[in-house]
């Protein structure tokens, strides 16, 4: 495994280390990412396609950290796919998100899941911007999927009915 995130990344590879970012290694906790009135969760990979486990670090984070090797996705759809997850993470969250690549798809993401900035694909380069920090729940950040597991529940109990009624 790549690090010791609650979900198993596709491929492994060393991570660099920087202040806030440390070497991720099986059985490693993930570290947050702190400045003077910020405080960022970092996920890594794929990782933000569980808003679950994003909003475990919620409502203390104020911004949202991924950092990705798309670099096994080559020239498909999968990268794309791979931001609009980050968008919707954004959104749910009420969070700017900053996202981090290897080839393509670096981005910063308002918290309306809006892409503020992005680098093309394939591009050796240095993003920069500004950001804020965000505080504060979103309904997704206080119940999760709860209300849309209750959703479906119901409508499956709705259907069956319907059936056995016909």
């Amino acid at each position: 495994m790549a690090n010791s995130s609650r979900r198993a990344s596709p491929g492994s590879w060393p991570w660099p280390t920087c202040r806030c970012l440390p070497s991720r290694r099986a059985g490693t906790r993930s570290r947050r990412c702190a400045s003077a009135r910020s405080r960022s969760p970092s996920n890594i990979c794929y990782e933000d396609a569980f808003g679950e486990e994003i909003i475990r670090a919620l409502p203390a984070a104020t911004l949202l950290l991924n950092i990705s090797n798309v670099a096994w996705f080559g020239d498909s759809l999968a990268p794309a796919q791979h931001l609009q997850i980050a968008r919707m993470r954004a959104l749910e969250t009420g969070r700017t998100m900053l996202r981090a690549t290897n080839t393509g798809m670096t981005a910063i993401i308002g918290p309306d899941g809006v892409v503020q900035a992005a680098l093309p694909p394939f591009t050796r380069a240095a993003l920069t911007g500004d950001v804020q920090a965000y505080a504060g729940s979103t309904p997704f950040v206080r119940w999760g999927n709860v209300p849309a597991v209750i959703a479906a529940c119901l409508l499956l109990a709705f259907a069956r009915r319907r059936n056995t009624l016909s």
